[in-house]
C-alpha cells in the first residue's frame, strides 16, 4: 500500500473547508475504492427534476466525515471521553458508511446483487480494506455494524440523528435547490450530550430537532419519492431486468465487463466472494449510461423503448393516489398498450405497472431521540415537543401510484 505523506484540504460548497485529520483517512480518500464514489450519483436520476442534483457519494461522505469531527470536538469539550482510537474509528466507519452504493444509488440497490443493501455490500469493502490497512479498520467496522459497546458511538453513525441525515439533507437540499430541506446542523451538533452511553439533546436545540424532523418528511415528498424520480428508477430497474431476461433466454446482450458478471450472475450475500467484489468495485453510474445509450438501438422493442425513454426522459404518466390501484383499471391499460404495440402481457407489464411508497420521519420504535432538560430529565422529542404535528410524523404515510404511457385510455 503507498503511504501518503502529506495532508489535503477540499473546498465545499456547503460547509467551506474541509480538513482531513490524519494519514490514515487521507490514504482512505485516495483508494480506488473510495475514488470510485466520485461517479455515484447521491440521488439517482433525480437530476431528470432537478437539474443541479448530479452531486455524488464522494461529497456526501466527505461532508458527513466533517460534520463527524465537529460532533466528536463537541462532546469532548464536554467532558465526553473519547479515544485517539475511537475517533479515528468514528471517522473512517462514517467515510465508509456509503462505499457500499452501486449505480445510481439507491435505485439499483437490489438490482445488481441479489437482495443485497448497500450497507452488506458496505460492510464487504470495509473488511476487504480492513486487512490491506493492517487492522487500523477493527474498531470502525465494529461500530459501524452496532456492536461497540459505547452505544453512543454507533448512533453517531448510524441513528435517527447521525452524521449521515445532518449532511444529506443539508446537502441535497443545497443541489436541488428544495429549500425546506436546509437543516442547521451546525446547531444540532452544537446541542449534543452524552447520557448513560446515549446521545441527547440538550433542551436549547428543541426547535432545531423540529425542523429537522419535519425537513426530513419534506425532502421526502418533494425530492426522494418524487413522482417523476420515481418513475425513472423504476424505468431504470425494468431495463436492467429486461436484459437479465434476454440474457438468460440465449438473446446477446453486450455490456462492460463488470456488468456483464453481474447480468450473468445472480450475486446473493453467500455468493458476493472477492471476485464479486472486485467486480463491483469497477462498477458505477458510467457503465449504466453508456449501456443504456448502446441498448436503445438493440432489436428486442421492449428493451428499446425502455432504453430511449430514460435517454431522452420522454417518460411515462404516473399519478399518485390515496388508495390502491383497482386491478381492472391496471389490465385495461395493459391490455390496451400491448395491442396498440403489439406485444404480450408481460412485455407490456414493463411500462404498466403500480406500487406503493412510504414515508415516516421519525420511528418510535428505533432508538429515541431523547432531549434533556436542565434538570437533568430525559424526553423523547415527540412528548418534549408542544408541536402539534411532530406525533403525526412518527406514523407511516403510505400513497401508491400507477404507471402508464401518456394517452393511454
Amino acid at each position: 500500500m503507498m503511504s501518503a505523506n502529506k495532508l489535503k484540504i477540499f473546498n465545499d460548497p456547503i460547509y467551506g473547508f474541509i480538513t482531513i485529520p490524519n494519514e490514515l483517512v487521507f490514504n482512505l480518500i485516495e483508494h480506488p475504492y473510495f475514488q470510485r464514489l466520485r461517479r455515484i450519483s447521491q440521488m439517482g436520476l433525480s437530476y431528470l427534476v432537478y437539474p443541479g442534483a448530479h452531486h455524488t457519494r464522494f461529497h456526501h461522505a466527505l461532508g458527513s466525515m466533517h460534520l463527524m469531527q465537529k460532533a466528536i470536538q463537541t462532546l469532548k469539550i464536554k467532558g465526553i471521553e473519547i479515544s485517539e482510537d475511537e475517533t479515528n474509528a468514528l471517522l473512517c466507519a462514517i467515510l465508509l458508511h456509503d462505499v457500499g452504493h452501486g449505480p445510481f444509488s439507491h435505485t439499483l440497490e437490489h438490482s445488481i446483487a441479489k437482495g443485497l443493501s448497500h450497507e452488506q455490500i458496505s460492510l464487504k469493502f470495509m473488511q476487504y480494506l480492513n486487512k490491506e490497512f493492517n487492522g487500523s479498520l477493527t474498531t470502525a467496522i465494529a461500530i459501524f455494524k452496532g456492536e461497540y459497546h459505547r452505544k453512543f458511538l454507533c448512533q453517531l453513525v448510524s441513528g435517527q440523528l447521525d452524521m449521515d441525515r445532518a449532511d444529506y439533507l443539508k446537502r441535497d437540499s443545497f443541489y436541488t435547490g428544495v429549500a425546506e430541506g436546509n437543516i442547521n446542523s451546525e446547531r444540532l451538533i452544537s446541542m449534543l450530550n452524552v447520557v448513560d452511553d446515549r446521545l441527547v439533546i440538550e433542551e436549547k436545540g428543541i426547535y432545531s430537532v423540529e425542523k429537522f424532523l419535519l425537513a426530513r418528511r419534506l425532502m421526502y415528498w418533494q425530492v426522494y419519492l418524487h413522482k417523476t424520480s420515481l418513475l425513472a428508477e423504476q424505468l431504470l430497474m425494468n431495463i436492467l431486468k429486461r436484459v437479465k431476461w434476454l440474457y438468460q433466454n440465449q438473446i446477446k446482450i453486450e455490456a462492460g465487463k463488470a456488468l456483464m458478471y453481474f447480468i450473468e450472475n445472480d450475486v446473493s450475500l453467500d455468493q458476493f466472494n472477492d471476485i464479486a467484489l472486485q467486480q463491483f468495485a469497477a462498477l458505477d453510474d458510467y457503465d449504466i449510461i453508456y449501456a443504456i445509450k448502446q441498448w436503445q438501438f438493440h432489436d428486442d422493442k421492449v428493451l428499446q423503448m425502455l432504453c430511449r425513454m430514460v435517454i431522452n426522459r420522454r417518460l411515462l404518466t404516473i399519478k399518485i393516489k390515496s388508495k390502491p390501484v383497482a386491478p381492472s383499471k391496471l389490465k385495461a391499460h395493459l391490455m390496451k398498450f400491448a395491442e396498440a404495440h403489439e406485444m404480450t402481457n408481460e412485455e407490456a407489464a414493463y411500462f404498466i405497472f403500480d406500487g406503493s411508497i412510504s414515508n415516516q420521519a421519525y420511528t418510535l420504535k428505533k432508538e429515541q431521540i431523547l432531549i434533556q432538560f436542565k434538570n437533568g430529565k430525559l424526553q423523547d422529542i415527540v412528548k418534549a415537543s408542544d408541536h402539534f404535528n411532530l406525533k403525526a410524523l412518527t406514523k407511516p404515510v403510505v400513497k401508491y401510484y400507477i404507471s402508464y404511457p401518456k394517452n393511454s385510455i
